[in-house]
């Protein structure tokens, strides 16, 4: 199946109501982050089932469409490099995984790095260099560096933590609120796995936190736990 064909049944399928609905959704006015995205207006459902329909397209026909002015065939692209690359063999992994970096400009809204990065580009470092996400992690592309930090997901869910709190260092300083968001939300997915470790983080770097990070990261705590953080003070018995 060509790309032309599957692009051609994506358009088929969206509805006007729902691409106004989703700009909104996303922010596409003068200045935001998807100012220049362009939506059909798919559901996220409906693009999962076209990958299905579609899941025998060969990886070069993929690829093109990851390139698509249109944020849902981009989407389309990424999931279907998702589903692939969780039953494929190391081979077709590692193919997977350098089309990925080779075409990353195009991963550019926070929806296409939260449901790709983990799932590709984390797993295939697990247990291999991870300098590569280090480097993200200090691009001044700001997808670069989202994609850095949710990748740090897939080794959370192994219980493993070091590089997500040592990317998260690095982006302490971050200026895009959705730099902010990813690393909170990541600091909070280790404190679902081991919540003392995500307090030692958090007692250690609190204070210098932007304000988002930080409520993201504390979401889960108590009412009295969470207080105390915002307001920069340390429960005694967590000190």
């Amino acid at each position: 199946m060509t790309e032309h064909l599957i692009e051609k049944y994506l358009i088929s399928i969206s509805k006007s109501e729902v691409a106004e609905t989703t700009k909104r959704f996303f922010k596409t006015g003068k200045g935001d982050y998807s100012q220049h995205d362009i939506f059909l207006g798919i559901k996220v459902p409906e693009i999962r089932k076209a990958v299905k329909k579609f899941e025998s397209t060969p990886l070069s026909e993929i690829e093109r469409l990851l390139k698509s002015k249109y944020h849902e065939i981009r989407l389309f692209a990424l999931l279907y490099m998702v589903t692939n690359f969780s039953k494929s063999n190391k081979y077709e992994q590692e193919n997977i995984y350098k089309t990925y970096l080779k075409n990353i400009e195009y991963v550019n809204n926070w929806d296409l790095v939260d449901s790709s990065a983990h799932y590709i580009v984390g797993a295939y470092l697990h247990n291999k260099n991870k300098e590569l996400i280090y480097k993200l992690a200090r691009s001044s592309y700001m997808w670069k560096r989202r994609i850095a930090i949710v990748s740090t997901y897939y080794f959370i869910k192994q219980g493993e933590f070091d590089d997500t709190f040592e990317i998260a260092k690095i982006l302490l300083d971050d200026e895009e609120d959705l730099i902010h968001k990813a690393v909170g939300w990541m600091l909070r997915e280790v404190g679902k796995k081991d919540e003392s470790k995500e307090k030692a983080f958090l007692n250690t770097h609190y204070q210098k936190m932007p304000r988002v990070m930080l409520r993201y990261a504390i979401e889960r705590f108590s009412k009295e736990e969470r207080k105390a953080y915002l307001q920069g003070l340390i429960l005694k018995h967590e000190a």
